[in-house]
């Protein structure tokens, strides 16, 4: 997957009751132009202080008595994982990855290449009976899929479909382990079925990693459309506002769920790195080998960095109350491809390990209520490499 969603990508079940068979023909993003205005544009005046705590508006969604029927029970328990209870597999096989939550936390949008695919598409999982829909087209490569909020009646994510239906060519491992950031990435939004896709960038270069502001109004996202990667805030009129400068990748960053703080990971080269990295990037390209999890105010300010371990710390995000961090390092692990997730205060201080099965865990999300979380994890078969959607509830 590109930038933040550039880890394991997400891939349905194969023919399991979590995996679409034949899904229905989407129509194409290719030709759509950007819309001039949006009838959601109604933004919420800027909080100064994170409210702390779950927004009443979320509470109860989906709420304590909320049954999971996707999936099936995930009998293999791991010591040490006393967070998590009741948990079900969601997907079995291929590459599945960057699962989030719907508003009312009974539905997850997600990535996912099947065995024998070679792009990810774009899906949503009803979590109450298990059903499967393809929302993108089919065509080209998709990433970073996410719903509006807090109305959920549309969703956006990234695809190249607007330079060619083909899949487009992985990246040049020559170079070592990198992500590709397709020049053809745009935004695009539609409605929760995938219907009526509308382009919402229209920059050249790399556009993707969005994700909505939980109370509404505004979307944040990657893009190089000034020379780098930075992080740019989108209101509902289509209005862009950068919010970073400094030299490196910034990336994979998600609002609190006040929208009053800001969570992203980002590098700062220097020296030969700083050499390498726009080297890497002239060529469409990025090496995710020292990834830094930092914080800020939703107007950019009162930046501060949160980790200094020198690891890949992947796809950071907040608890439902706010006053916490999720986030997936490879820390200390031999070759850099052992993820745990880790929690850590909005302060710093010692992160809590909250993963310990081989392999990959990463992409975390929590429900808007705070009582499930869905991440990705090679935990079903840890030497197939294959990554699949797991849920679980939540306990302290």
């Amino acid at each position: 997957p590109p930038a933040d969603k550039n880890a394991p990508q997400a891939q349905p079940s194969g023919q399991s009751a979590s995996s679409p068979s034949k899904p229905a023909e989407q129509p194409s993003a290719k030709e759509v132009p950007a819309p001039t205005s949006n009838p959601h544009a109604t933004a919420p005046e800027n909080l100064t202080e994170p409210a702390g705590g779950v927004d009443p508006y979320y509470e109860g969604r989906p709420g304590p008595d909320f049954s999971i029927g996707a999936g099936k029970p995930f009998s293999k328990t791991v010591e040490g994982e006393r967070h998590f209870k009741e948990i079900r597999q969601l997907t079995f096989g291929g590459e599945n990855a960057e699962a989030y939550f719907s508003p009312d936390g009974k539905q997850i949008i997600y990535q996912s290449s099947p065995p024998g695919a070679k792009c990810d598409q774009e899906y949503v999982m009803d979590l109450g009976s298990g059903e499967v829909k393809r929302v993108s087209s089919g065509k080209g490569r998709t990433t970073c899929g996410y719903f509006d909020y807090p109305e959920a009646d549309r969703i956006v994510y990234a695809t190249t479909e607007g330079g060619g239906d083909a899949c487009p060519q992985p990246p040049d491992y020559s170079q070592g382990y990198v992500w590709a950031l397709y020049d053809t990435y745009d935004i695009v939004e539609a409605k929760p079925d995938g219907n009526g896709a509308k382009r919402l960038t229209t920059t050249p270069g790399y556009d993707a990693e969005g994700t909505w502001c939980p109370r509404g109004g505004k979307m944040i996202f990657t893009s190089v459309r000034d020379g780098d990667l930075d992080l740019y805030v989108m209101d509902e009129e289509g209005q862009t506002r950068r919010m970073t400068s400094e030299t490196g990748y910034d990336g994979g960053a998600f609002y609190s769920p006040d929208c009053s703080e800001i969570v992203w990971r980002a590098s700062r080269p220097k020296g030969e790195e700083l050499e390498e990295y726009q080297r890497l990037l002239a060529k469409g390209l990025i090496r995710p080998h020292a990834l830094e999890i930092y914080l800020m105010k939703a107007d950019g300010t009162q930046r501060r960095q949160l980790t200094q371990n020198g690891a890949a710390n992947f796809c950071p995000t907040f608890t439902a109350d706010g006053r916490q961090i999720l986030f997936p390092p490879n820390a200390g692990a031999p070759g850099g491809r052992e993820f745990d997730l880790y929690r850590v205060g909005k302060d710093g201080g010692e992160p809590e390990r909250i993963t310990f099965s081989p392999g990959f865990d990463g992409f975390p999300h929590f429900s808007p209520d705070g009582r499930w979380i869905v991440w990705a994890s090679n935990r079903a078969e840890p030497g197939s490499h294959e990554t699949n959607l797991f849920i679980a509830r939540w306990v302290e």
